[in-house]
């Protein structure tokens, strides 16, 4: 089954949240409507800025858990590769 690393930020360069998921577009409407608890409701982190698909769970935990350990640059290089604009990518998935 195929999973998601994702980025989600609070805005430009501020507060990021890195995750893993099975279903990107639920759980991003999940983070949005502030329907999850925690670090991603606390701090706002609700813009979808970066995503990879993995081709299964646990390699999508492994990619999460090495950029979690990565400098904020390169955290920030990285979204800019994919999305340089920091458009909200949600809009994206669901049109």
């Amino acid at each position: 089954m195929a999973a998601w690393v994702c980025i989600l930020a609070s805005r430009l360069y501020e507060t990021l949240y890195t995750g893993v998921t099975t279903n990107l577009s639920r759980r991003i409407y999940e983070h949005r409507e502030g329907l999850i608890e925690g670090f991603s409701n606390r701090y706002g982190t609700k813009s979808l800025v970066w995503y990879e698909t993995c081709d299964d769970i646990e390699n999508a935990f492994l990619r999460e858990k090495r950029i979690k350990r990565w400098r904020r640059q390169w955290k920030f290089d990285l979204i800019e590769k994919m999305n340089p604009d920091w458009e909200d990518l949600y809009l994206v998935l669901n049109q």
